[in-house]
């Protein structure tokens, strides 16, 4: 089965990213047909200058293959190599009503939260159309909140298809229903805009600065602790097996320990998750000519299948 999936190029990325997200992407490739791009396109919708765009694109680049995107079992790319995927876009505008976009969640959501209005944010859910529909995607691991973009994919697909014939494969959205939201140290949902955020690549003693900031209760050492709302639990947890939990959940219980040492044990665990994929990055940022054979040989692949496509759809729509 050919799953797609798109990273934007976007900064640090964190421990709510690695669970939320990475993680559960990186474990496809063992079962699926993986595609991966860094959507370097979509991100010039927020990217506010050249010199950032272009960094965060290279550490993206980085961190995945850190984390463990495998050359070898996944196709992974710069989403910006595969142009053909910009004339598709404009190829499908022509069949995506504005009464479809004008209905996109996520537009309206954005331009809330003060992110200006532009053509390319309200047709974003063309691009990623023309990302998905481009490579006879079948499945597309998303959030919950981007289930209506891959809807509006098939929306706009069935719409082409009906007028030229089944040149497209609907995707189907694939949602990790079990994934719970991962908290930030101040309990809310951990993201770099609320300044709440544990970087996957920090230091060991900064990582630790940053647990000791964990909001916790005030219950005196000696007593027992409540696990079920501590923010400490909840990151520790992720870490953890059912056997480890419970055992957490008893050391909690004992009284014997404060919310310092469960802060220690956070770190450890995270040190400890990390420490192959922290070697890797090391490895991976002096060989950066590694790291860019990596993104062409994959673009190339996505090209290969993309150009293939377009030959198709060019001849369908009467393109010279």
């Amino acid at each position: 089965m050919r799953v797609l999936t798109g990273i934007q190029a976007s900064g640090k990325l964190h421990i709510g990213n690695y669970f939320g997200a990475m993680k559960p992407m990186i474990e496809l490739q063992e079962e699926h047909e993986l595609f991966t791009f860094i959507a370097n396109y979509h991100s010039l919708t927020t990217s506010k200058d050249a010199a950032t765009l272009r960094q965060f694109t290279i550490d993206a680049a980085v961190d995945y293959l850190s984390l463990g995107i495998d050359p070898e079992k996944t196709t992974f790319w710069v989403q910006s190599h595969v142009p053909e995927v910009l004339e598709l876009y404009w190829i499908l505008s022509k069949f995506t009503p504005m009464g479809l976009l004008e209905r996109a969640h996520s537009y309206k959501d954005k331009v809330a939260r003060g992110i200006p209005a532009s053509h390319a944010l309200f047709s974003y859910p063309v691009l990623m159309a023309a990302d998905i529909l481009i490579l006879d995607t079948q499945k597309v691991p998303v959030g919950k909140d981007q289930i209506q973009h891959v809807e509006m994919t098939r929306d706009i697909a069935i719409k082409f298809n009906n007028e030229y014939g089944e040149l497209f494969t609907l995707p189907e959205h694939m949602v990790q229903e079990d994934v719970a939201t991962i908290p930030g140290i101040d309990g809310q949902k951990m993201s770099k805009s609320y300044d709440n955020a544990i970087d996957l690549f920090m230091d060991e003693k900064p990582l630790q600065k940053r647990c000791n900031k964990i909001i916790s209760t005030s219950t005196p050492l000696g007593e027992p602790l409540e696990y079920e709302e501590c923010h400490i639990y909840n990151l520790a947890a992720l870490f953890l097996n059912e056997e480890q939990k419970q055992e957490l959940r008893e050391r909690y219980k004992s009284g014997k320990e404060g919310y310092g040492h469960f802060k220690k044990y956070l770190k450890e665990l995270i040190w400890e998750e990390l420490a192959e994929a922290r070697e890797k990055r090391a490895y991976y940022l002096d060989h950066m000519d590694e790291v860019n054979d990596i993104l062409e040989q994959g673009a190339k692949k996505a090209r290969k299948i993309a150009d293939a496509k377009m030959e198709k759809v060019r001849d369908a729509v009467g393109l010279l």
